[in-house]
Protein backbone atom coordinates (compact mmCIF):
# COMPACT_ATOMS: atom_id res chain seq x y z
CA UNK A 1 0.00 0.00 0.00
CA UNK A 2 0.88 3.78 -0.52
CA UNK A 3 -0.29 6.77 -1.19
CA UNK A 4 0.13 9.59 -3.21
CA UNK A 5 1.92 12.54 -1.63
CA UNK A 6 1.46 15.29 -4.09
CA UNK A 7 -1.96 14.97 -3.99
CA UNK A 8 -4.35 16.42 -1.11
CA UNK A 9 -6.41 13.64 -0.75
CA UNK A 10 -5.56 12.32 2.66
CA UNK A 11 -8.52 9.88 2.64
CA UNK A 12 -7.28 8.21 -0.56
CA UNK A 13 -5.33 4.68 -0.62
CA UNK A 14 -3.45 3.76 -3.50
CA UNK A 15 -2.86 -0.70 -4.10
CA UNK A 16 -0.86 -2.62 -6.11
CA UNK A 17 -2.08 -5.29 -7.77
CA UNK A 18 -0.70 -8.52 -7.58
CA UNK A 19 1.24 -9.68 -10.90
CA UNK A 20 -1.11 -10.71 -14.01
CA UNK A 21 -0.08 -11.11 -18.06
CA UNK A 22 -0.20 -8.31 -19.68
CA UNK A 23 -2.58 -7.75 -22.35
CA UNK A 24 -0.43 -5.72 -24.47
CA UNK A 25 2.81 -6.93 -25.02
CA UNK A 26 3.41 -10.37 -24.97
CA UNK A 27 5.86 -12.28 -22.61
CA UNK A 28 5.65 -9.27 -20.02
CA UNK A 29 4.08 -9.41 -16.69
CA UNK A 30 1.90 -6.43 -15.38
CA UNK A 31 0.89 -4.74 -12.14
CA UNK A 32 -1.32 -2.16 -11.77
CA UNK A 33 -1.74 0.42 -9.15
CA UNK A 34 -5.44 0.83 -7.48
CA UNK A 35 -7.07 4.30 -5.90
CA UNK A 36 -9.81 3.48 -3.55
CA UNK A 37 -12.34 3.79 -2.11
CA UNK A 38 -14.27 4.52 -5.55
CA UNK A 39 -17.08 6.20 -4.00
CA UNK A 40 -14.48 9.36 -2.55
CA UNK A 41 -13.18 9.71 -6.43
CA UNK A 42 -15.96 12.33 -8.20
CA UNK A 43 -14.88 14.49 -11.04
CA UNK A 44 -12.57 16.93 -10.01
CA UNK A 45 -10.31 14.28 -8.08
CA UNK A 46 -10.23 12.07 -10.86
CA UNK A 47 -9.60 14.87 -12.73
CA UNK A 48 -6.26 15.17 -10.77
CA UNK A 49 -5.74 11.40 -10.57
CA UNK A 50 -5.85 11.43 -15.08
CA UNK A 51 -3.06 14.19 -14.66
CA UNK A 52 -1.09 11.92 -12.88
CA UNK A 53 -1.56 9.01 -15.18
CA UNK A 54 -4.54 7.57 -13.77
CA UNK A 55 -7.52 5.94 -15.99
CA UNK A 56 -10.63 3.85 -15.40
CA UNK A 57 -12.45 0.64 -15.99
CA UNK A 58 -16.05 1.08 -14.83
CA UNK A 59 -15.99 2.39 -11.23
CA UNK A 60 -11.82 1.27 -10.66
CA UNK A 61 -9.23 3.94 -11.42
CA UNK A 62 -5.86 2.87 -12.31
CA UNK A 63 -2.42 3.06 -13.32
CA UNK A 64 0.01 1.10 -14.80
CA UNK A 65 2.47 0.14 -12.06
CA UNK A 66 4.95 -2.65 -13.09
CA UNK A 67 7.86 -3.53 -11.59
CA UNK A 68 10.40 -3.47 -14.57
CA UNK A 69 8.43 -1.64 -17.70
CA UNK A 70 7.09 1.64 -18.21
CA UNK A 71 5.88 1.25 -21.53
CA UNK A 72 2.70 2.34 -21.28
CA UNK A 73 2.63 6.19 -21.46
CA UNK A 74 -0.29 8.09 -20.59
CA UNK A 75 -0.90 11.11 -23.33
CA UNK A 76 -3.35 13.76 -24.34
CA UNK A 77 -3.48 15.77 -27.57
CA UNK A 78 -3.09 19.77 -26.57
CA UNK A 79 -6.24 20.98 -28.94
CA UNK A 80 -5.42 23.87 -29.34
CA UNK A 81 -2.26 23.53 -31.53
CA UNK A 82 -3.83 20.53 -32.90
CA UNK A 83 -3.98 20.80 -36.28
CA UNK A 84 -5.51 17.65 -38.81
CA UNK A 85 -3.18 16.38 -41.30
CA UNK A 86 -4.54 15.96 -45.08
CA UNK A 87 -5.82 12.13 -44.50
CA UNK A 88 -7.67 13.23 -41.32
CA UNK A 89 -9.23 16.70 -42.55
CA UNK A 90 -10.61 14.02 -45.87
CA UNK A 91 -11.89 11.90 -42.99
CA UNK A 92 -13.55 14.26 -40.98
CA UNK A 93 -15.29 15.66 -44.08
CA UNK A 94 -16.42 11.92 -45.16
CA UNK A 95 -18.21 11.58 -42.03
CA UNK A 96 -20.17 14.96 -41.64
CA UNK A 97 -23.28 13.12 -42.75
CA UNK A 98 -22.83 11.44 -38.88
CA UNK A 99 -25.67 12.46 -36.38
CA UNK A 100 -24.72 12.52 -33.19
CA UNK A 101 -26.62 11.84 -30.32
CA UNK A 102 -25.76 12.38 -26.66
CA UNK A 103 -27.80 9.80 -24.40
CA UNK A 104 -28.26 8.70 -20.63
CA UNK A 105 -25.46 6.43 -19.90
CA UNK A 106 -27.62 3.29 -19.87
CA UNK A 107 -27.97 -0.09 -21.69
CA UNK A 108 -29.01 -0.48 -25.14
CA UNK A 109 -29.72 -3.54 -27.07
CA UNK A 110 -28.28 -2.54 -30.47
CA UNK A 111 -25.06 -0.59 -28.98
CA UNK A 112 -24.11 -3.91 -26.71
CA UNK A 113 -24.67 -5.90 -30.09
CA UNK A 114 -22.09 -3.40 -32.24
CA UNK A 115 -19.85 -3.70 -29.35
CA UNK A 116 -19.80 -7.71 -29.89
CA UNK A 117 -19.36 -7.44 -33.68
CA UNK A 118 -16.55 -4.78 -33.16
CA UNK A 119 -14.42 -7.06 -30.73
CA UNK A 120 -15.47 -10.07 -33.02
CA UNK A 121 -14.29 -9.01 -35.97
CA UNK A 122 -10.90 -6.17 -34.88
CA UNK A 123 -9.82 -7.50 -31.58
CA UNK A 124 -10.64 -11.29 -31.72
CA UNK A 125 -8.89 -13.07 -28.88
CA UNK A 126 -8.20 -9.79 -27.10
CA UNK A 127 -10.19 -10.61 -23.81
CA UNK A 128 -13.06 -8.75 -24.83
CA UNK A 129 -14.61 -10.23 -27.74
CA UNK A 130 -16.65 -12.95 -25.89
CA UNK A 131 -17.71 -10.04 -23.10
CA UNK A 132 -21.15 -10.80 -21.91
CA UNK A 133 -24.03 -8.49 -21.45
CA UNK A 134 -22.82 -7.89 -17.43
CA UNK A 135 -19.15 -7.63 -18.20
CA UNK A 136 -19.61 -5.07 -21.17
CA UNK A 137 -21.79 -2.45 -18.04
CA UNK A 138 -19.48 -3.03 -15.84
CA UNK A 139 -16.36 -2.08 -18.52
CA UNK A 140 -18.52 1.02 -19.89
CA UNK A 141 -21.44 1.81 -18.38
CA UNK A 142 -20.90 2.16 -14.47
CA UNK A 143 -18.95 5.21 -13.92
CA UNK A 144 -18.79 7.61 -10.74
CA UNK A 145 -17.60 10.21 -12.22
CA UNK A 146 -19.62 13.03 -15.41
CA UNK A 147 -19.51 10.27 -18.07
CA UNK A 148 -21.26 11.18 -21.46
CA UNK A 149 -22.35 8.29 -23.66
CA UNK A 150 -22.89 9.50 -27.76
CA UNK A 151 -24.11 7.60 -30.79
CA UNK A 152 -23.32 8.26 -34.64
CA UNK A 153 -25.99 7.36 -36.48
CA UNK A 154 -26.29 7.06 -40.50
CA UNK A 155 -30.22 7.59 -41.46
CA UNK A 156 -30.76 5.67 -38.20
CA UNK A 157 -28.30 3.01 -38.72
CA UNK A 158 -26.14 3.32 -35.68
CA UNK A 159 -22.53 2.87 -37.12
CA UNK A 160 -20.36 4.24 -33.66
CA UNK A 161 -20.37 5.04 -29.76
CA UNK A 162 -18.08 6.73 -27.66
CA UNK A 163 -18.09 6.78 -24.01
CA UNK A 164 -16.38 10.19 -22.81
CA UNK A 165 -15.45 11.18 -19.35
CA UNK A 166 -15.62 14.98 -18.86
CA UNK A 167 -12.74 16.56 -16.58
CA UNK A 168 -12.13 19.91 -15.37
CA UNK A 169 -9.22 20.44 -17.87
CA UNK A 170 -10.72 18.55 -20.74
CA UNK A 171 -12.20 14.94 -21.89
CA UNK A 172 -10.75 11.20 -21.40
CA UNK A 173 -11.56 9.22 -23.88
CA UNK A 174 -13.18 5.88 -22.27
CA UNK A 175 -14.23 3.43 -25.57
CA UNK A 176 -15.18 3.54 -28.68
CA UNK A 177 -16.48 1.18 -31.19
CA UNK A 178 -18.27 1.14 -34.65
CA UNK A 179 -19.05 -0.39 -37.47
CA UNK A 180 -16.37 -2.99 -38.25
CA UNK A 181 -17.53 -3.39 -42.09
CA UNK A 182 -17.27 0.17 -42.76
CA UNK A 183 -13.24 0.47 -42.03
CA UNK A 184 -12.70 2.95 -45.09
CA UNK A 185 -14.37 5.20 -43.52
CA UNK A 186 -11.56 5.74 -40.55
CA UNK A 187 -14.73 5.85 -38.02
CA UNK A 188 -11.82 5.21 -35.17
CA UNK A 189 -9.81 8.57 -36.69
CA UNK A 190 -13.18 10.79 -37.10
CA UNK A 191 -14.62 9.59 -33.55
CA UNK A 192 -11.36 11.50 -31.90
CA UNK A 193 -11.40 14.31 -34.28
CA UNK A 194 -14.98 15.21 -33.06
CA UNK A 195 -13.56 14.78 -29.18
CA UNK A 196 -10.75 17.41 -30.14
CA UNK A 197 -13.84 19.58 -31.53
CA UNK A 198 -16.01 19.01 -29.00
CA UNK A 199 -13.09 20.01 -26.27
CA UNK A 200 -13.12 23.51 -28.29
CA UNK A 201 -16.47 23.75 -28.08
CA UNK A 202 -16.62 23.53 -24.51
CA UNK A 203 -12.95 25.45 -24.12
CA UNK A 204 -10.96 22.38 -22.48
CA UNK A 205 -7.47 22.15 -23.29
CA UNK A 206 -7.04 18.49 -23.65
CA UNK A 207 -8.09 15.37 -24.96
CA UNK A 208 -6.64 12.14 -22.95
CA UNK A 209 -6.23 9.26 -25.05
CA UNK A 210 -5.39 6.81 -22.32
CA UNK A 211 -1.90 4.99 -22.40
CA UNK A 212 0.65 4.60 -25.68
CA UNK A 213 2.72 1.64 -25.89
CA UNK A 214 5.22 1.67 -28.35
CA UNK A 215 5.31 -2.06 -29.29
CA UNK A 216 1.55 -2.44 -29.42
CA UNK A 217 0.79 -2.23 -32.73
CA UNK A 218 -3.07 -1.64 -32.09
CA UNK A 219 -1.86 1.46 -30.16
CA UNK A 220 -0.18 2.99 -32.96
CA UNK A 221 -2.84 4.96 -34.37
CA UNK A 222 -2.34 7.66 -31.42
CA UNK A 223 0.80 9.15 -32.75
CA UNK A 224 -1.21 10.10 -35.66
CA UNK A 225 -2.53 13.21 -33.77
CA UNK A 226 0.74 15.49 -33.28
CA UNK A 227 1.54 17.47 -31.02
CA UNK A 228 0.94 14.57 -28.96
CA UNK A 229 1.83 15.26 -24.62
CA UNK A 230 2.94 12.61 -22.81
CA UNK A 231 3.74 12.03 -19.27
CA UNK A 232 7.39 10.89 -19.19
CA UNK A 233 8.80 11.28 -15.37
CA UNK A 234 6.17 12.31 -13.82
CA UNK A 235 5.84 15.91 -15.92
CA UNK A 236 3.85 16.36 -19.32
CA UNK A 237 5.65 17.48 -22.22
CA UNK A 238 5.51 17.44 -25.95
CA UNK A 239 6.46 13.67 -27.55
CA UNK A 240 8.89 13.94 -30.48
CA UNK A 241 10.16 11.38 -33.34
CA UNK A 242 12.87 10.30 -30.91
CA UNK A 243 10.67 9.72 -27.91
CA UNK A 244 8.45 7.66 -30.32
CA UNK A 245 11.68 5.59 -31.73
CA UNK A 246 13.02 5.44 -28.16
CA UNK A 247 9.88 5.35 -25.17
CA UNK A 248 9.52 1.75 -24.28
Amino acid sequence: MSQLKDLPYSLLQFYATAPYECSYISDRVARSQVATPGHLIDSALYGDLVRHGFRRSGVYTYRPWCDTCQACVPVRIPVERFEPDRSMRRTWKRNQHLEATELKLAFHQDHYDLYRRYQHMRHTGGGMDGDSQDQYTQFLLQSRVDTRLVEFREAGELRMVSIIDCLPDGLSSVYTFFDPDLSQTSLGSFGILWQVETCRRINRPYLYLGYWIRDCAKMNYKRRFRPLEGLVSENWRELTDQDFDLLA
